[in-house]
């Protein structure tokens, strides 16, 4: 009689959050913006966030420039979190707990806790990626990340004649 093993447990979503935090806090000790690019691509739902983020203007980019676009917009952020992060010197991130997962994902509490003691509660939107997970989006004292994005996104474009190819060389500069 052959008894086959019970499969290994997926990765609980705290457990993947708390070695995403990880990678950024030591992405920001560097303050490198490829570091952060490279984490951002490991572990963001980078298709979502990238396809949200033109809003309206989605459909006017054409699908051959789609990878493009994603490495530009991956890149934009990394660049901006490694502006960002001397002002917000991270000593810890810890998750504190997590929501039951339904169809439309799971949300893990974190506490950042700066060198100066300071402390920030922020929330994270994980989804399931097959057996692991992909961060969505993270929500900073009460306000969603993503729109800000969308918002910047969707101002440019329509400041440079309403084209989503006009970020995409903008992103990759």
């Amino acid at each position: 009689m052959i008894v086959a093993a019970s499969p290994a447990r997926a990765e609980a979503p705290a457990t993947y959050f708390q070695r995403v935090a990880n990678e950024l806090v030591a992405a920001s000790r560097t303050n490198s913006p490829q570091a952060f690019a490279a984490v951002i691509r490991r572990h963001a739902d980078v298709p979502y966030i990238g396809i949200a983020s033109l809003g309206s203007y989605a459909r006017g980019l054409a699908s051959t420039d789609r990878p493009s676009y994603f490495s530009g917009m991956v890149n934009f952020i990394g660049r901006y979190a490694a502006q960002q992060s001397p002002k917000y010197p991270v000593a810890s991130a810890v998750a504190v707990s997590q929501t039951t997962e339904d169809k439309n994902g799971v949300y893990v509490d974190s506490r950042i806790t700066l060198k100066s003691g300071d402390t920030y509660d922020v929330r994270w939107w994980l989804v399931r990626n097959g057996a692991n997970f992909r961060v969505r989006d993270a929500q900073v004292a009460g306000f969603w990340m993503s729109p800000f994005l969308k918002t910047l996104f969707e101002n440019y474009i329509e400041e440079n004649g309403g084209n989503p190819k006009a970020l995409v060389v903008a992103l990759n500069r």
